[in-house]
């Protein structure tokens, strides 16, 4: 798959699992202390079809946290999924 195709599909698997998340957690407010083992939960199946087939869920957990790191520490343009679609591709892709 070209590069470009599969950031977009990051990007848009990231807004779909976004919005689930959102909506898992609505009474909350999007409040979610565990929220890297949820993402990772809902996320894993599909970044070991469209990345690394050998990533484990606790390296993706490790991995969200730290784009959520650097992604609050350098407060870049644009919205997270596509700040994490680009970081994950970095480091899995």
């Amino acid at each position: 798959m070209a590069q470009k195709k599969l950031a977009a599909s990051l990007e848009k698997l990231f807004h779909r699992v976004g919005r689930a998340h959102h909506k898992a957690f609505r009474d909350s407010a999007g409040e979610d202390p565990d929220w890297p083992m949820w993402y990772a939960e809902h996320l894993h199946g599909e970044l070991v079809n469209l990345l690394d087939p050998e990533l484990s869920k606790s390296r993706l957990i490790y991995l969200l946290v730290l784009a959520e790191q650097k992604r609050s520490k350098k407060k870049p343009k644009g919205d997270w999924p596509n700040y994490f679609a680009k970081f994950m591709l970095k480091r899995l892709g």
